[in-house]
């Protein structure tokens, strides 16, 4: 293969793969708005002294500007997505073994 061949087939490649990356490459979205704590425990549902736990724990990711801490909006969706995933998925037989009465058999 000739240098002039190799080249234009090594520029098609690159051009071939850099589409493909564009094309899954996520949209870019606006950046994640920062909540108050009192804003964030009622995006949650949840009381300020939970919401801090949660953070203690850091099952919930928040940063600190100056004084004040703040969460970002799509660390609260993470958070509902980690927490929610075992609860939709569960595990084989636990409503059996919950005791549930429509799952115990009648005499």
């Amino acid at each position: 293969m000739s240098d002039d061949r190799l080249a234009l087939a090594l520029s098609e490649l690159v051009e071939a793969i850099r589409a493909e990356v564009r094309a899954e490459m996520p949209p870019v979205s606006a950046p994640d708005r920062l909540l108050s704590i009192d804003e964030a425990a009622k995006a949650l549902g949840i009381g300020r002294s939970a919401l801090y736990g949660e953070i203690g724990a850091l099952r919930l990711r928040s940063i600190k500007v100056g004084r004040r801490r703040l969460v970002a909006s799509g660390a609260i969706a993470a958070y509902i997505n980690e927490t929610a995933a075992p609860a939709i998925i569960g595990t084989p037989g636990a409503a059996s073994a919950e005791g549930h009465a429509h799952d115990r058999p009648t005499a």
